[in-house]
């Protein structure tokens, strides 16, 4: 445990604190639907997320200024947890304190992609990686290269919310390179990362799609084009 001052000396959370915390919010009959709606790919709690994140926030607050090893050392032990919720708590942790890290932090963030991955903690760290790259794309074209379609899912949605700041011409590379593959993740991801920026873009997208329609599904069109008028 790391003692750090804040006005006072105090001990740092650990995850056993955190799995303290959430112990007396478990609920066996939540957990079968929340498991089924991931597939029966992990165990759960029963927790909700607002409960969740509610009883979390005295922890996740005390790390604030807390230096990058000391937040991925425990987001590493709860993400080793086999239950579902503990990953989710690793998320919100990593999520508040983004602006502690940096891209040199980006190696270990991103080996979170590829453990214990689905959608959700794949999404999750999407967000959190965006952050921290902070309209910057390092590491990004090795990304969109790798073997495992969640780093290619990764790369995709990394500018999510970026706006005005979306490098619109990597966007669409990212999205014809990978416009051929089947995979239903990666077609979904290529329509909301085009219907994304076709909040700030729209005639851009819209002439986009109208040119390469053929390169993409059609999963990844329909998304994109939920909100734009086709064009003429």
């Amino acid at each position: 445990m790391t003692k750090r001052p804040t006005g006072r000396f105090f001990i740092m959370p650990t995850s056993k604190d955190i799995i303290a915390a959430l112990a007396p919010l478990a609920d066996a009959s939540r957990a079968p639907a929340m498991r089924a709606y991931m597939r029966e790919h992990f165990p759960f709690l029963g927790i909700p997320t607002p409960a969740r994140r509610e009883a979390l926030k005295p922890a996740i607050r005390a790390f604030k200024g807390a230096p990058p090893a000391e937040l991925l050392g425990i987001a590493d032990e709860l993400w080793r947890l086999p239950e579902r919720e503990y990953q989710y708590a690793a998320l919100d942790l990593m999520a508040a304190h983004w602006k502690q890290f940096s891209t040199g932090d980006l190696p270990e963030l991103l080996a979170f992609v590829l453990r214990k991955s689905w959608w959700d903690s794949v999404d999750g760290m999407a967000a959190i990686i965006g952050d921290v790259l902070r309209f910057g794309h390092e590491g990004m074209d090795q990304a969109i290269k790798h073997d495992s379609f969640w780093m290619r899912r990764i790369a995709l949605l990394h500018q999510l919310g970026w706006r005005d700041k979306t490098d619109e011409i990597r966007l669409f590379r990212y999205s014809l390179a990978l416009g051929h593959e089947n995979e239903f993740f990666i077609q979904k991801a290529i329509g909301w990362a085009l219907r994304d920026y076709a909040r700030y873009a729209p005639h851009n997208v819209a002439h986009f799609i109208n040119e390469n329609k053929t390169g993409l599904s059609k999963l990844s069109v329909r998304e994109a084009g939920k909100h734009l008028v086709p064009l003429p």
